[in-house]
Order: structure tokens, then sequence, then C-alpha cells
């Protein structure tokens, strides 16, 4: 894991196209990329918070539908095994609205684990606000690189409990509602204190501490050659 990167910037098209590459005609199925993305979010959480992670410690994952839910459930697993802390992980909408099949592969390891809070929403309820405002550590799992048009309920409130509590927030991949290529923010966009995003630094990460704070990048296992044409 490195803080930025000294390899070229990419748009959210050319990550888009380099795992595609890197699936295809590599090999590197998806399920990896995934798997490697989330170890590295669970890692990133250990090294920030050292010893300071307790049985006490409440985090919470609030996911959207897409691949960046599905690095959050592979992270908060890899945490969930190391560390006794508080998990809990929010689905905004049904697990039978997954995107793809390495999410539904996570989605149904997560949903056996005794360990896990797991809760599947189209609103907030009173409960589940206060689950969020009483965070230690948030993941924002809502929107990855794909994100467009305009941002709705029940994702639009989610990224206002989100910027309204005390929590520690990490951005995955990119802080959901910020454009990953021109970083234009959306008039609903999170705030994180860590952005981990994978691969490559992307283009929107670039002078945006507003809304990504510390930015790292981790490298989840595509080979080079996944770029050649690309980058």
């Amino acid at each position: 894991m490195t803080i930025g990167s000294n390899d070229v910037p990419i748009t959210s098209d050319q990550m888009y196209r380099i795992e595609e590459k890197g699936h295809e005609l590599l090999g590197m199925q998806r399920v990896y990329m995934m798997e490697n993305a989330g170890h590295g979010i669970a890692d990133l959480i250990v090294s920030e918070f050292k010893n300071r992670l307790t049985d006490k410690t409440k985090i919470v994952a609030v996911c959207g539908t897409g691949n960046n839910g599905g690095d959050c459930f592979v992270g908060i697993r890899h945490l969930a095994a190391c560390t006794d802390s508080i998990y809990t992980i929010i689905l905004l909408g049904h697990h039978s609205n997954l995107r793809s099949e390495e999410a539904r592969i996570n989605w149904n390891i997560i949903s056996r684990m005794s360990s896990l809070r797991v809760i599947e929403i189209n609103k907030f309820t009173e409960s589940i606000k206060e689950t969020i405002s009483k965070a230690d550590i948030i993941l924002d799992g809502i929107f990855g690189t794909g994100i467009k048009g305009e941002i709705k309920d029940p994702q639009a409130s989610a990224i206002d409990l989100i910027n309204s509590s005390r929590a520690y927030t990490i951005a995955v991949d990119i802080p959901s509602g910020l454009d990953p290529t021109s970083g234009k923010a959306d008039k609903k966009c999170i705030k994180a204190d860590i952005t981990i995003t994978f691969h490559r630094l992307k283009k929107g990460l670039i002078d945006n501490e507003m809304y990504t704070g510390k930015v790292y990048v981790e490298h989840i296992g595509i080979p080079r050659e996944a770029e050649i044409g690309i980058v």
C-alpha cells in the first residue's frame, strides 16, 4: 500500500477496461480482485488504528449493490476474523439486486456470519440512523468509479448521515458522490478522512482533499500487462 502513486493517474473508463482485460484475457478473475481489495481495506484499518480496535469499537459499512459494496463485504469479513469489534453492514437495497457475481458470492458468506449484523434497507429507521451516528469507523461503499446520474434516496440520505456522524470515514475506491475522472463533487458527496483506491490513482482524487482526505493506492493483483494499449 502506498500513499499516492508515481504511476500515471487513470480515468474510470480506463480502470474498467483494465479490469476487463485482466479478467477476460489474462485470467485474473474479478473475484480475486475483490478479495485483494477487501483485504487491503482491512489491512488499512488495522494499520491506522493499531491497538485501538477493541470489543467496543463500532465499525459500520454502508454499502451499495455494486462491486464497491462487495469490496466492503470482504473487508469486514477479514476484520471480523482478526478483531473483536462490533460490525454492522448496511446494504442500501436488497441482496437480490447485487449487480455482480463477485458481490453475490461475498454476500452469501457474510450473511452466514453470526459475528456480523447484516441489514438490508430501502429507507432509514431511527435505529439505523443511530447505528451510523454512533459508529467509530464508517466504510463508505455506496458508489464506486461507475457512478452516474442524480443521487437519490436511500443513497442521498446515507451520505448525509455519514457526513454528520462523528465517525472516522474511509471511502472505498472513491468518495461516494465524487466523479472519479473530473473530480467534480455532487451536492451529495462523502467527505472522507481516508480514501483507499485500487490499482492506480484515479484522476478525480488529485487535489481534492476536502472530499478524499489522505489517499492510499492499494494494488490488487491486476497484472501490468492488462494496461497495455490502455494507459
